[in-house]
């Protein structure tokens, strides 16, 4: 009986050999999680993390509660400690270590807070075109120096579904994400739903210092035609112990332009 299974058992692997040959891993495998933005979820990382688990890398692309196919599980009480639980259980469920964490738009946030929490466990946190937090500006939305919300904000508030649901259409035109004529476009423009504001009007409280102390990094995406992210958004970024990347890509770049991300991930932690 064993010589039996061991005949079988060559014969599965010369067969393999032949015709399906095994790739083999990375020699630096690396572990990704990659957060959405607003009103995405984590079908913006589709491409790009096909290409980084074809190259052996393990990839994480939570939904944060009340966005893309969570959407359901929206309410007036989702706010920023709920994005940053989400993201935290990830890695705490996973058993992950020596994540590199990558926060795209205003998720900056949220993946500030879970460095904060979990910063043994981040290997490196970069800033995908993404609102760093730092001095008076801890929230989504900037304040007024009473810590009012500002006006502009305020304002868009009254378009807000259900009083609490960010509307993108209600403010931007597709093409502040991608260029409108992208083969892609039509597809992104069917995913894309509704954000809980609470999430961006919370203001994140620090315990551990957030993203400092940590490798980090921050990629501009330079070649977004509509609304390009403001030197607001880079904040501290462009000072000395950031590793500050300029991509001539759309702000969403992972939808139009995957190899170049993932390659551009691949090196952040070499």
């Amino acid at each position: 009986m064993a010589d039996r299974r061991a005949v079988i058992a060559g014969a599965t692997t010369a067969g393999l050999s032949a015709c399906a040959p095994v790739k083999s891993l990375p020699a630096k495998r690396q572990t990704f999680v990659l957060v959405h933005g607003t009103w995405h979820g984590g079908w913006v990382w589709k491409y790009v993390r096909n290409i980084l688990e074809d190259d052996g890398h393990r990839v994480f692309t939570p939904t944060l509660t009340g966005c893309g196919e969570r959407e359901h599980l929206s309410s007036p009480e989702v706010g920023l400690e709920t994005h940053i639980q989400d993201i935290v259980n990830v890695i705490e469920f996973e058993d992950l270590q020596n994540v590199i964490l990558v926060g795209h738009s205003f998720t900056g946030v949220a993946i500030t807070g879970v460095a904060d929490r979990l910063k043994r466990r981040i290997k490196h946190i970069c800033f995908f075109d993404a609102l760093v937090p730092f001095g008076n500006r801890m929230s989504g939305t900037p304040r007024n120096a009473d810590g009012s919300l500002a006006d502009y904000f305020v304002k868009r508030q009254e378009n807000f579904i259900d009083g609490y649901k960010m509307d993108l259409w209600a403010d931007y035109p597709l093409r502040m994400l991608l260029p409108e004529d992208h083969p892609k476009a039509e597809w992104v423009r069917s995913k894309i739903t509704t954000h809980p504001a609470k999430t961006w009007t919370d203001v994140l409280v620090l315990q551990n210092a957030g993203w400092e102390n940590l490798s980090r990094s921050f990629i501009h995406c330079v070649g977004q035609k509509f609304a390009m992210s403001s030197e607001k958004m880079v904040g501290p970024a462009r000072l000395p112990g950031w590793n500050f990347i300029e991509l001539d890509i759309a702000r969403d770049g992972m939808v139009t332009h995957p190899d170049i991300v993932a390659t551009t991930f691949k090196r952040l932690a070499e």
